[in-house]
């Protein structure tokens, strides 16, 4: 499979085309520093075998916020330097920090814009992701990736909506004046042989803002300027986020956080269309700069087909890697049937969203990170089989199942549905203590068959239940 083919990107090379992207989970304090929690939570990530791990965001300044990793000084080294020991320790991979600048917020709703800062201001930023890149040089890591997606501050610099009137805002090229003296100031502090990635959105998702149009121009500029890869988001914008009375503005409550992190409604790679496009333009100027794709990525077929067709080279997967960090190791050893998968309910986003520890909806109850297990058991149903039976209420199927057993533990149940004589696909999950399901996306007028399979720890799946039929 190309998905385990190395790849080189810059002067680093990476064992395979699986990559990490940085995520929140909200396991820091308040004070910056490398903990217990989050180093579990990355090694763990390492030691699943993705070629590269993203960490997430560091802020490169010492602004105010919440739980959120630093990076911005000498401090903060040990710690670094531990957690990026222990992830090479952990797995073949590679490792990155993701570092951020990001302006003020409040409670009220009001948050600092780009054309809120002085002209000091702004000509200071460069200087703090090149201090902050320096720091992830000391530290041991890998690379390093530049956070210019979202609503962050050098995202907000290349927006259509920057409402600067100087040489920083205006016209695309003003526009992309600070994030290339950012990557400028951050490749003169690594020097030539260190990787330097960018993140930024392909798409920004909200009225006004631009599309993959500027987004190709934008990503040839940056790869021109020295970026070692470009790695594509969508959306995450403050314009469009709804306030909460008595919350910090978050930028990923409207239609462009869904875009950013694409639920069960979205198809299969929502946002491919905009990272293929960026990536034929960007080789259409004579560059090889690797893209990494994301956005519902979840399948090894997927994953291939994207790679084989050009449309990107490296492939990102977040929340399923979330749900299993398993999945680079099972997928290569052939085993994706023990791949405990992502079932896209966006209970990671919306814990995110509510301020709290970002865990999987189909972790065991009180679980801050995947379990682990070598079992080759696999569930067992009862004697008298899974006793799958349908029931049609309010508009909706409604599946209920006797309880599987295992030795060590029922992780969760999926659910396959086909429509009339289709093949049956996985259409959703849920937890190992739940024995049932409702289909709300179930119409009239067609014939519905369903059958559920338990999976454990490690991924073992149980028989197939018996198949029913139901219609509405």
């Amino acid at each position: 499979m190309k998905l385990f083919s190395p790849l080189r990107v810059g002067t680093m090379e990476l064992p395979n085309r699986v990559v990490v992207p940085a995520m929140v989970t909200r396991l820091s304090g308040q004070d910056g520093f490398v903990n217990g929690p989050i180093t579990d939570r990355y090694v763990r990530f390492a030691r699943g075998g993705a070629g590269l791990v993203v960490v997430e965001a560091m802020a490169v300044h010492g602004s105010k916020s919440g739980p959120l990793l630093r990076i911005s000084g000498d401090e903060f080294l040990p710690g670094l330097r531990d957690l990026a020991a222990r992830m090479h320790d952990a797995g073949p991979g590679r490792c990155a920090p993701q570092i951020i600048h990001f302006l003020k917020i409040s409670r009220t709703g009001w948050r600092q814009k780009v054309q809120d800062l002085s002209i000091d201001e702004v000509r200071a930023i460069p200087g703090l992701y090149a201090a902050a890149a320096a720091r992830a040089v000391a530290a041991g890591f890998d690379a390093v990736e530049l956070h210019m997606a979202h609503a962050y501050t050098l995202s907000s610099f290349l927006s259509r909506l920057n409402g600067r009137r100087d040489d920083y805002g205006g016209s695309l090229e003003r526009r992309l004046r600070l994030p290339l003296e950012t990557l400028a100031a951050v490749r003169a502090a690594v020097g030539p042989n260190f990787p330097v990635g960018v993140r930024f959105d392909g798409e920004e998702c909200v009225k006004g803002g631009y599309t993959a149009q500027e987004a190709g121009v934008i990503a040839l500029r940056l790869a021109q300027g020295g970026a070692d890869w470009l790695s594509i988001s969508a959306g995450g914008k403050f314009e469009d986020a709804q306030h909460r009375p008595g919350e910090p503005l978050y930028p990923y409550t409207g239609y462009s956080g869904e875009r950013c992190m694409p639920g069960r409604q979205y198809p299969p790679a929502a946002n491919l269309p905009t990272a293929a496009a960026i990536k034929a333009f960007v080789a259409g100027h004579g560059l090889s700069t690797p893209v990494v794709a994301t956005g519902k990525i979840h399948t090894p077929e997927l994953a291939e087909g994207i790679l084989n067709d050009g449309k990107a080279d490296l492939i990102g997967m977040a929340r399923p890697l979330l749900a299993d960090p398993d999945w680079p190791r099972k997928v290569q050893a052939g085993r994706f049937d023990r791949v405990v998968r992502c079932c896209y309910a966006n209970v990671c986003k919306a814990k995110d969203e509510r301020f709290q520890t970002v865990t999987c909806f189909l972790w065991p109850r009180g679980s801050i990170n995947a379990p682990e297990s070598t079992d080759a058991q696999p569930p067992q149903w009862p004697q008298s089989g899974a006793n799958l039976v349908a029931e049609t209420s309010q508009g909706r199927i409604s599946l209920k199942w006797a309880a599987a057993s295992d030795n060590e533990g029922v992780y969760g149940y999926d659910v396959w549905r086909a429509e009339g004589s289709a093949p049956f696909e996985r259409i959703d999950a849920v937890p190992g203590a739940v024995c049932a399901y409702h289909d709300g996306t179930a119409v009239g007028g067609l014939g519905y068959r369903y059958y559920v399979a338990a999976y454990d720890f490690a991924g073992n799946r149980s028989a197939p239940s018996a198949a029913i039929e139901a219609q509405l």
